[in-house]
């Protein structure tokens, strides 16, 4: 794949639609992983559809959870997937062989997982209520130190290389930890009145010390990562960017960074619409609309091209550029004729040898293509695919997943006699290896307390029940019945509907 065509000298930002990817149930969050070939899709039925993104087929498919899947996260070979559902449960998977290799039940649901973007044995676990987790592999869990200790309600978030933690609460205040040490090095509030400010999410760029704040008073923040960390304990340093909607003062569900961290899209917590800034300048320079009424899951942004993912109704739209087929991009010199033209050979154009160059031309030309030498054993590493201080590609990572194909009809052998069952032996059942659970206790009261993606479905079902189950007044004109009749049943339609659309 030659990374260098797919440079458009222009925009790179996604501009329509490009289809959709249906994983046979209703989809709630998705990722790519490192070089963006494989998307991993979690769904509410506990399942995780692993696609391949260049052939827009499903890959692999794991049954991970028995409850919904509400966070995903790659490792950085892309060997493993690490997986959080609504049953409190945080899995580690192999993604070829589809065996979990690590389960570790919490006491409170779970809103995020993430790995460390060094390390595959390290991963963050951000709770419902109390601090983060730091989760280690065959190590015992350590939990993140907290600016206010009465403030429970933390997002959680590595930096690009995984040197840094940083955290934000509800009352508008981000620290800095450090992966090593655990100990907070930087802390700052995002707005300097009294007013608390709670903090939605935490996102990187995977270019650059950028990254942003997404937060309740519906304005989206982006830092720089060195000077906040310059700035020390409370600080105040001063945002790059603030990106919001003045004409409809949109809240945000979700927000992420493009690939080479130029530009910033935001998803609407209302409908299904994305929203994309420069994050140079700050302006709009694009928003995609969604099927109206939808309400928008989540969004990410493809680590190379310029495309997004987004969720919505259970299905994961692929949003594009609008490709045009230029042909003198590839050859400077190529023109396309709108109708044939006679073309005029030259005498001298299939001939071997030129017959009316001197004979010194001729050497001249047969010295240069002697001297020609073409390399075809060294493998030049691309670009894209490695980081900014690394100069060699990680040959360990895993782009794709063998598939073997599917035949329909096998033609049988006539040749061969026909198996005989009675002399077969019979095939050993394999052992059921049973997978240990690691139960993490975490500070504070355990139980009682629910995920909101479960409460959230419960709120919409009650609300529909409830009005659909309304009585209708009594009415003693005949006519006047029937046209309460009629109007009951139009009512239940718009209710039915509405259902279908608020889909979780």
């Amino acid at each position: 794949m030659n990374l260098e065509l797919l440079e458009s000298f222009g925009q790179n930002y996604p501009e329509q639609s490009d289809g959709t990817l249906d994983s046979g149930s209703m989809a709630v969050t998705c990722t790519f992983n490192r070089h963006g070939t494989l998307l991993a899709v979690g769904c509410t039925d506990g399942r995780i559809v692993v696609w391949d993104f260049l052939t827009r087929g499903i890959a692999k498919v794991y049954n991970a959870h028995a409850h919904p899947v509400c966070s995903l996260s790659w490792s950085r070979n892309g060997r493993q997937l690490l997986s959080a559902g609504t049953d409190n449960l945080v899995c580690i998977w192999d993604v070829l062989s589809g065996e979990c290799l690590h389960t570790y039940r919490f006491s409170m649901p779970i809103m995020k997982v993430q790995y460390a973007p060094r390390s595959s044995t390290t991963a963050l676990v951000c709770p419902l209520k109390p601090a983060p987790v730091l989760l280690r592999v065959g190590a015992e869990h350590l939990t993140l130190p907290t600016v206010d200790e009465t403030d429970n309600n933390i997002v959680a978030s590595f930096d690009r290389r995984g040197a840094h933690i940083y955290t934000g609460n509800s009352k508008g205040r981000i620290a800095v930890i450090s992966t090593s040490t655990l100990k907070v090095v930087a802390s700052f509030r995002v707005t300097t009145g009294t007013a608390n400010v709670a903090i939605k999410q935490i996102e990187f760029a995977r270019k650059g010390s950028c990254f942003l704040v997404n937060t309740a008073d519906r304005i989206i923040r982006v830092y720089d990562g060195k000077e906040v960390v310059m700035c020390g304990k409370s600080g105040e340093p001063e945002p790059i960017q603030k990106l919001q909607d003045l004409v409809n003062r949109t809240p945000w569900k979700k927000c992420c960074f493009s690939g080479d961290g130029e530009f910033v899209c935001a998803g609407s917590a209302k409908q299904h619409q994305l929203y994309i800034w420069e994050k140079s300048v700050g302006n709009l320079v694009k928003i995609l609309q969604g099927m109206r009424g939808e309400q928008l899951l989540d969004v990410v942004w493809h680590p190379i091209r310029p495309m997004l993912c987004s969720i919505s109704s259970g299905v994961v739209s692929v949003w594009a550029q609008n490709q045009v087929e230029n042909w003198s991009a590839f050859a400077p010199d190529f023109s396309e004729l709108d109708e044939n033209v006679e073309y005029e050979e030259h005498e001298s154009e299939f001939d071997e040898e030129d017959e009316d160059k001197s004979e010194s031309e001729n050497e001249t030309k047969q010295k240069e293509d002697d001297q020609i030498e073409v390399d075809i054993l060294t493998i030049e590493p691309i670009r894209a695919f490695c980081s900014s201080d690394e100069e060699d590609q990680d040959h360990d990572c895993l782009e794709f997943l063998p598939i073997s194909p599917e035949i329909d009809e096998p033609e049988e052998n006539i040749l061969l006699p026909p198996v005989d069952p009675t002399n077969q032996a019979p095939t050993p059942e394999p052992a059921s290896k049973k997978q240990k659970v690691h139960n993490i206790k975490l500070d504070g009261p355990s139980g009682g307390e629910e995920h909101p993606l479960i409460s959230g479905n419960k709120k919409s079902k009650r609300r529909n029940t409830g009005s659909r189950n309304k009585p209708a007044k009594s009415l003693k004109d005949g006519k006047s019945r029937t046209k309460v009749k009629q109007n009951n049943k139009i009512g239940d339609d718009v209710i039915s509907m509405g259902t279908t659309i608020a889909g979780l």
